[in-house]
């Protein structure tokens, strides 16, 4: 721990000096790709904020115009006003920077743009639209899908990561490993399929993770991927928080500014609960670990969530029962998409995502959370303080979904 610290610390040493180099200029010219658009309006003038990447600067960051075309997945080629007021951590994070658009380039076609226009022909409805592209290559969703995913408290599904990486190694390892039986048996008996498959399997998901330009949050869990993998092939124990903490500073020391992704530390916490379950019911047969890893992740996880997102829906409660149904669907949806039935469901997402809820504000002080985290650590070492633990969450939980309604 202490040695890749150590390096970190280097790597934001080097990363400070391309901070102070860049707000040191007077202008900077970059090509961004649009990943986010939309209107705001301010002293009856409207104009459009848009959330941008700048490949050759790895920064994303804020920026307006008053121009009125669509600019969404376009390349833009961005004249920036690099101000003193941006402080490091907006730097490291989602900054706001001021821009002049010079020109508006033609989106390239390549393997991501033809597979996002062969998902949009399937369906009629945007949003449907979105959603599919969203959870197959991990494009951006709109601020009105995003509203309703959360108040379903499905956002985890949406957003690509490792748990749609691991249902894919999942759907690959169970199509490859009986052909590859059958050539073991005959050729290479004394080979492990773990090693070979896992290997093909981890070279298609990289050509994969490339052709939907390697998204943070899908190269952070792709790293991830490849450390489980190594690790599982050498035989060292990965059910060990020791493992979660080794994993976390490596994909820190690929990737510093991880350190300020909301995104990041909840995927983080999310495995952190997975294994303090595992940890604490390991006995329990696989079906019931299976129910016990989907409820509890969604009880002990409320009041993590409720530190930043204060958003609460009784509609939150079908998360768990959702998350479920998804490991179904994802992988039966991909296959629909590809013979070109993806609107299958469609009928259905919609009368989901069109639920009409009663959403209030519910946002946990900060003092009480960084109290639950503490206790969250100490539950691995005390069997008790586990008990005590879900007990606050659950209380919490029955706070949220219920108290506050009957006091509307």
């Amino acid at each position: 721990m202490i040695f890749f610290i150590f390096i970190i610390s280097i790597r934001l040493g080097f990363i400070y000096s391309d901070y102070k180099s860049f707000i040191s200029k007077p202008f900077y010219f970059t090509t961004v790709t649009v990943l986010q658009q939309y209107k705001k309006e301010k002293n009856n003038r409207t104009y459009t904020t848009l959330r941008v990447y700048s490949k050759d600067l790895d920064l994303n960051f804020f920026t307006t115009t008053y121009q009125k075309y669509n600019l969404l997945d376009k390349r833009v080629r961005l004249k920036l006003f690099p101000s003193k007021d941006i402080t490091f951590t907006d730097y490291l994070s989602t900054s706001y920077i001021k821009s002049n658009i010079n020109r508006v380039e033609k989106s390239s076609t390549n393997i991501k743009s033809m597979l996002l226009d062969k998902i949009e022909k399937q369906h009629k409805s945007n949003i449907i639209t979105q959603f599919y592209q969203a959870i197959f290559l991990a494009k951006p969703i709109s601020k009105n899908l995003r509203e309703k995913v959360s108040k379903l408290g499905i956002s985890h599904l949406i957003a690509l990561s490792g748990f749609h990486l691991a249902i894919v190694w999942g759907i690959l390892f169970f199509i490859l490993n009986p052909i590859y039986r059958f050539f073991q048996k005959q050729y290479f008996p004394y080979r492990f399929n773990l090693i070979d498959i896992g290997l093909l399997i981890l070279i298609i998901l990289g050509f994969f993770v490339w052709s939907v330009d390697s998204p943070a949050s899908l190269v952070r869990s792709y790293i991830m991927m490849i450390i489980t993998w190594v690790l599982l092939v050498f035989g060292i124990e990965l059910l060990s928080f020791s493992f979660l903490i080794t994993a976390v500073l490596i994909i820190i020391l690929f990737f510093p500014k991880m350190l300020l992704s909301l995104a990041f530390w909840f995927s983080v916490a999310g495995v952190f609960y997975i294994f303090l379950l595992l940890q604490r019911f390991n006995k329990s047969n696989r079906v019931l670990m299976t129910l016990i890893i989907s409820f509890g992740i969604f009880i002990l996880m409320l009041p993590i969530v409720h530190i930043i997102f204060p958003t609460t829906s009784l509609y939150q409660l079908y998360s768990p029962f959702l998350s479920l149904a998804f490991t179904i669907f994802y992988p039966f949806s991909i296959f629909l998409h590809i013979i070109g039935h993806g609107g299958l469901f469609d009928n259905l997402l919609i009368n989901l995502f069109t639920l009409k809820s009663i959403t209030i504000d519910i946002k946990l002080p900060l003092f009480y959370g960084v109290g639950y985290i503490l206790l969250s650590i100490g539950s691995i070492y005390s069997k008790r303080l586990f008990y005590l633990l879900f007990l606050v969450a659950t209380l919490f939980m029955g706070y949220i979904f219920t108290y506050e309604y009957i006091n509307i």
